[in-house]
């Protein structure tokens, strides 16, 4: 996935037409970007891949001292600790699972710019703009939206499905924090846009006239990143 996407960088940058002293400095900023977020999750596998081996490790100590503790040998306490110890290695393996997926999510979000839309007037509700891609579905709705407005959006998923939205964002985290994404009034729902679970959720805020963009990953063909985004579109704080 990571060759394709560099190829894909690659070719943007140089297929690209001439552009201004601001377009250009902007395209280094989002390269820029790419290549960051792309580090960071090459980081995350390196570590991802250290928590298996520490939780197999700590699996296969709770086994043993199950069996000491079986035939005698230790106390309750000592299996109790290489029990907890577990705990927090699969906590760890968890985490940072959770921060692969938030960067995949980025991911997809750098790679596909949204459309640049007219400004309105202070005051005035945005106009509906509403579009499709083989990569990604851009929605601007005239709602107001912030996380505020979020349970309704959980209560509509909870009761069509059976189960908790599968929110894997809410608002601002860590990972946004290291990549300089501006996502504080915003949602990533884990969900492929193209699934039942995705094409209700579409319908249910398009019919609310919340904004979202929902992409179907980095690169098409490749699920990676999948994911609804509700809110307006991340924007970099600062470049880093």
């Amino acid at each position: 996935m990571r060759r394709a996407l560099l190829s894909i960088i690659a070719l943007a940058l140089v297929a690209a037409p001439a552009w201004s002293a601001t377009d250009s400095r902007v395209s280094s900023s989002r390269a820029d970007l790419i290549a960051a977020i792309l580090a960071y999750r090459s980081a995350l596998d390196r570590l991802s891949e250290f928590h298996v081996v520490a939780v197999k490790r700590a699996t296969a100590e709770v086994e043993k001292r199950r069996e000491l503790l079986a035939r005698g040998i230790i106390s309750r306490r000592e299996m109790e600790e290489s029990e907890r110890a577990l705990e927090v290695a699969e906590g760890k393996l968890s985490s940072t699972r959770r921060e692969m997926v938030v960067a995949d999510q980025s991911l997809a979000e750098a790679m596909i710019e949204p459309p640049a839309l007219p400004r309105t007037a202070p005051g005035r509700p945005a106009p509906e703009h509403y579009e499709t891609t083989p990569l990604f579905v851009h929605y601007r709705g005239p709602a107001r939206w912030s996380l505020a407005e979020a349970p309704k959006v959980q209560d509509f998923f909870a009761r069509r499905f059976g189960r908790p939205l599968p929110v894997s964002a809410f608002g601002q985290t860590p990972v946004h924090d290291r990549l300089g994404f501006d996502h504080r009034d915003a949602i990533d729902v884990a969900v492929t846009p193209d699934s039942p679970e995705g094409s209700a959720l579409m319908t249910f805020l398009r019919g609310a006239g919340i904004s979202f963009m929902a992409f179907r990953g980095a690169v098409k063909g490749e699920a990676t990143g999948a994911h609804i985004h509700i809110g307006d579109a991340s924007r970099r704080f600062v470049s880093r």
